[in-house]
């Protein structure tokens, strides 16, 4: 008789199991929320439950490393159940939230606020917490509080949160840098920005391409350069979000070839439309970053291929469609979801021979895990890891259409994308949340704050004598008589 110390809750069994290695055909069982054994069908222990997954691949759950759930303060975008629950149909098993709420998770007060709004996720998440200009005093009380990462918006977007300064940056490097946590940068540069587009205005452009011109790739560059100057001379892990061109590679290669602590992301709109979007869409594809010209779109699926760009992520930003349709382009909200259709984009990518299945559970999964401190609790199948897991039916065929998502954010720039390949089950700590291409209603409330599992390597902080807190800690004695 089998006791219940090796009877499992769920055994999942005729699959196809992907890795960032190799995929092979095997079992998964599943015991208390995470993975017990995987292996051969007939070497898996009895369960109180059982799975037939023949004919699917099982992939760990992605970890969507940039979205916006838009609670507290824009509740008619998004809020965490309806962003958690498009999560969970895309096949997301872990989010982490950005700081551009109202009010901004700048404060430990503030940080309260999106953590009991984040009880209703049906999935589990990382809350980001604000670097900015006016908060310094707060970063040490955000780490104490629980924030998973810190974002800085280095240009502006949603929210019109000011940009801090060079020097502002540099210290909130210094602190972060102590606490080892990475900071994910919006890299643009804002006073660039801000001069063109009031140029542009001034000439009368209204137009969609009037918004790609004000933000030419040059102010990428700059910030990811900058950003990587600063991490370096700190020590702080950097991550730069939503690369939209080939020129920021540069940069980004050359300080990981330093030893920079430096990741990216690139995003499937990026990787899938370029400058010809804005005569398609209009208004509907502005977004921050801009989509650019196809040149660019190469060099991005170059950089996926070399390693350079690190993950996928979404940058997934709701808006209503009544915000989204404007003739003036900069009346536009910029952004639309994105974390319930990745996972099918990226799959018709994989079919489409453009990537290897085990190449996406690496951008998707692993390396956002290994990144942000969750690995191998997180982004692997393997013994002892969390089990979240993507059910993925390869060969099955849809097509996207804005009333069907889950977001509130019921527009989208994918409008009829046929796509080849669609998660059809997802398992959050052992728990489906997705079954069968439909919501499990009940699930919500089921995810969990990564804190509680979230490990980061030592900080390796640098120059802490030199440091704006060393250097302002006392006076010399002369000085101080005077």
């Amino acid at each position: 008789m089998e006791t219940a110390k090796t009877l499992a809750d769920l055994v999942i069994t005729g699959g196809t199991i992907v890795t960032e290695q190799a995929g092979f055909r095997g079992a998964v069982a599943v015991k208390d929320g995470r993975i017990l054994a995987v292996g051969a069908d007939e070497s898996m222990p009895a369960a109180r439950e059982t799975f037939d997954a023949t004919g699917l691949h099982l992939l760990p759950g992605a970890i969507d490393a940039h979205v916006h759930f838009r609670e507290p303060g824009y509740t008619h975008k998004e809020d965490w159940r309806t962003g958690t629950a498009a999560a969970a149909m895309g096949g997301v098993t872990t989010v982490f939230e950005m700081p551009n709420t109202d009010p901004p998770t700048g404060t430990v007060e503030a940080l309260g606020i999106k953590q009991r709004a984040a009880a209703k996720a049906h999935v589990d998440y990382g809350l980001y917490g604000l670097l900015a200009e006016d908060n310094l005093d707060q970063l040490d009380g955000l780490v104490a509080g629980g924030v998973a990462a810190f974002k800085c918006f280095m240009g502006n977007t949603f929210g019109n949160l000011p940009s801090p300064s060079t020097g502002a940056m540099l210290e909130g490097f210094e602190i972060i840098a102590r606490h080892g946590l990475r900071i994910s940068l919006h890299a643009e540069t804002a006073s660039i920005m801000a001069w063109r587009q009031r140029k542009l205005m001034a000439a009368g452009r209204r137009d969609p391409l009037a918004h790609l011109a004000s933000r030419p790739a040059v102010v990428a560059t700059e910030a990811v350069s900058r950003a990587a100057i600063l991490a370096e001379w700190t020590g702080a892990r950097i991550h730069v979000l939503h690369i939209s061109s080939g020129d920021e590679l540069r940069p980004l290669r050359e300080a990981k070839a330093r030893g920079v602590d430096i990741t990216g992301e690139t995003c499937p709109h990026y990787l899938l439309f370029d400058e010809r979007a804005y005569g398609d869409l209009g208004s509907i594809i502005r977004v921050n970053p801009p989509v650019r010209e196809q040149h660019h779109q190469r060099a991005l699926w170059e950089g996926l291929r070399d390693g350079t760009i690190d993950m996928i992520a979404t940058d997934h930003a709701p808006h209503d469609p009544a915000e989204k349709v404007r003739d003036d382009i900069w009346t536009a909200d910029c952004g639309f979801p994105g974390v319930e259709t990745q996972m099918a984009l990226m799959l018709t990518q994989v079919n489409a021979g453009r990537l290897s299945l085990s190449d996406y559970v690496r951008l998707s999964s692993t390396a956002p895990a290994k990144a942000f401190g969750l690995h191998p609790r997180k982004g692997a199948i393997v013994p002892g890891a969390d089990a979240d897991l993507a059910l993925v039916d390869m060969a099955r065929r849809e097509t996207i259409r804005a009333e069907a998502l889950h977001s509130r954010g019921r527009i989208t720039p994918f409008e009829g994308f046929e796509t080849v390949g669609a998660p059809v089950h997802t398992l959050v700590r052992g728990r489906f949340v997705m079954r069968d291409r439909r919501l499990v209603e009940d699930s919500v409330g089921w995810g969990l704050s990564v804190g509680r599992i979230q490990s980061m390597p030592e900080p390796q902080p640098r120059h802490v004598e030199e440091t704006t807190a060393a250097i302002t800690r006392t006076l010399p004695p002369a000085r101080a008589a005077e």
